[in-house]
């Protein structure tokens, strides 16, 4: 097995943060440095605005499930700087950005510290110098959290645009290298603006090493210019114990649910497909569908079920906490997904952990997911049409649920976290191997 664990020169200069109190900032102090073996943790500064905070509780989970899985391997310590765009008002009367007026500046969540310091934001104007502002606001941030003993050896920026391009910035200004992963629309979609593709380039060029979450992102940014050799392959994982088969007919009758049941589990917007959901179930006439999620498409959705007479057959569930999420993977007969783009959607991987197989459009990693046909059916198009014909090819299958859990459990944390924490000590290797001959030069 590859040990994560590296010896790192004390004397190695360390970052700092707009603006967490000096409270904040000691109370981010990583402590317990040193396990049992000896040897020291990797010390990583965790960067991205995705990421869950007390106002938005699963905004960007994916990014906190991978942290919470390294840091329990024992091999690394780690403080998250998740800066939210500066807003001084709650009222709802703002909409979406009176949220962030809500975000602590510091919180604590598994252990681990999490700092929001504010970066300015210019709405609808700003996407450009979007990078250039959050370096500007968190440069002296991550300053401050070296005087406050909060030292790192490497960053580690999750989401390439503003945040990894941001990043690699910070990074060179700080003397410390950073490691970039592409999510998803953040090379997909992002550079079909040139300015942006441009700086995600040029953050791709200085990364030390880009970690995307599937193949196909792999391949889209290598269209970008970007070195292949560079880049590796982590998917997401899943927890299979959080989740994991439960008693599915005594959830279904608390629930009050009969018959085949369709679930969604996603933010309401446009890509997320849950209106060719909605259409689809009104030529399916005997299937109910859950909605777990909120977001700004929800009236339109609700709409939309008024106008196909559908109301007694579709539930809104709002936000489902990721701790009752298991009882509704478990309720229902498929999870569906008609997105018109993804990354490696946690979902997938959770629907089938419980043992429920997933109808879904073929973006993104989901065909490296549902390669089986214990794991679900791939949709021909992304339409009601292909939907409906994909759940009547499941359907005359009827996959086993023990043999989609099978399935899932092979796409466990374990493999992943190992190859991550390889992927740093190489990277930590090569900085202190080059820092050598430097010297020696």
């Amino acid at each position: 097995m590859t040990t994560a664990s590296i010896n790192i020169a004390a004397d190695q200069v360390m970052p700092t943060a707009t603006k967490p109190s000096r409270g904040a900032l000691r109370g981010a102090a990583v402590e317990g440095l040193v396990p049992a073996g000896g040897q020291r943790k990797i010390r990583l500064l965790v960067f991205t605005s995705l990421y869950p905070n007390a106002a938005q509780p699963r905004h960007g989970v994916f990014v906190e499930e991978r942290l919470r899985h390294l840091v329990d391997s024992g091999r690394i310590a780690a403080t998250v700087v998740a800066p939210v765009p500066w807003f001084p008002f709650r009222s709802p009367m703002f909409g979406g950005y009176s949220t962030f007026a809500a975000v602590p500046e510091s919180e604590e969540r598994y252990g681990i510290r999490i700092l929001h310091p504010r970066y300015p934001v210019i709405p609808k104007l700003g996407m450009n110098i979007a990078p250039f502002l959050m370096y500007r606001a968190l440069l002296p941030v991550l300053r401050k959290l070296r005087t406050a003993r909060t030292d790192f050896d490497l960053i580690d920026a999750h989401y390439f645009y503003p945040d990894g391009v941001a990043a690699a910035r910070l990074g060179a200004a700080l003397g410390r290298p950073v490691v970039v992963t592409a999510r998803g629309t953040d090379v997909t979609w992002i550079p079909r603006y040139g300015r942006c593709r441009r700086q995600i380039q040029r953050a791709a060029e200085s990364a030390a090493a880009i970690v995307t979450v599937s193949q196909a992102l792999k391949d889209t940014l290598a269209t970008l210019g970007v070195n292949p050799g560079k880049m590796t392959v982590l998917r997401n994982g899943v927890d299979l114990e959080r989740f994991g088969p439960r008693d599915r007919t005594a959830i279904r009758a608390r629930l009050g649910l009969q018959g085949p049941v369709w679930l969604t589990v996603g933010n309401l917007i446009e890509l997320k497909g849950v209106d060719i959901a909605i259409e689809a179930l009104a030529q399916v006439p005997d299937n109910t569908l859950l909605i777990a999620g909120a977001g700004p498409e929800e009236h339109k959705l609700r709409r939309l079920v008024e106008r196909l007479g559908l109301v007694a057959r579709v539930r809104f569930l709002g936000e489902v906490p990721q701790a009752e999420l298991c009882s509704y993977y478990n309720a229902a007969d498929a999870l569906v997904l008609a997105s018109s783009r993804e990354g490696m959607p946690n979902v997938v991987l959770e629907a089938m952990a419980c043992g429920t197989p997933v109808v879904a459009t073929p973006v993104g990693g989901v065909p490296e997911l549902i390669t089986a046909p214990e794991a679900g059916e791939l949709m021909r198009e992304r339409s009601p049409k292909a939907l409906v014909r994909a759940w009547t090819m499941l359907q005359t299958r009827k996959p086993d649920r023990v043999a989609t859990r099978q399935f899932a459990e092979r796409l466990g944390w374990h493999s992943v976290i190992e190859a991550q924490c390889a992927l740093y000590a190489r990277v930590l290797s090569a900085r202190a191997a080059g820092a050598r001959m430097g010297s020696a030069s």
